[in-house]
């Protein structure tokens, strides 16, 4: 399994957070992969350059080079068009970043983990999974 960390889960590693750091080992421990979907890792560092938070920014830094960067593909891009276009269709709207989070899962495979399933799980055929649960 191939675990996408969405920015807030990231965040709640660089804190320190224990569920979220704990769970992160169990999974690499048993084989498991977590990955940085590309938007994710722009939404960390643009909040890190934003306050100067250059100590945080050394350790994100070092998670992303341990996990990787997952880019973006014209097959992601696709994917968000349809996930785009099915929400404005049920007259609901999500932020273009977690549009393309979502879509690099889908696309991809990877099972999303997020704090936020709430605002997720309205995208067809992405698999959640919250490890502050």
């Amino acid at each position: 399994m191939i675990y996408a960390l969405d920015t807030d889960t990231i965040w709640d590693i660089l804190r320190g957070t224990s569920a979220a750091r704990q769970r992160w080992r169990l999974e690499e421990s048993t084989g498991n992969r977590s990955i940085i979907p590309l938007m994710a890792y722009y939404e960390v560092r643009r909040g890190l350059r934003a306050y100067d938070a250059t100590g945080i920014m050394k350790s994100f830094d070092e998670l992303c080079a341990v996990l990787g960067i997952s880019d973006l593909t014209v097959y992601d891009m696709n994917t968000a068009a349809v996930i785009y276009a099915a929400l404005k269709r049920q007259g609901e709207s999500m932020d273009d970043s977690d549009i393309l989070i979502a879509a690099q899962c889908i696309e991809n495979g990877y099972m999303l983990v997020t704090d936020n399933t709430q605002a997720f799980e309205r995208v067809n055929g992405l698999q959640l999974v919250n490890w502050l649960e």
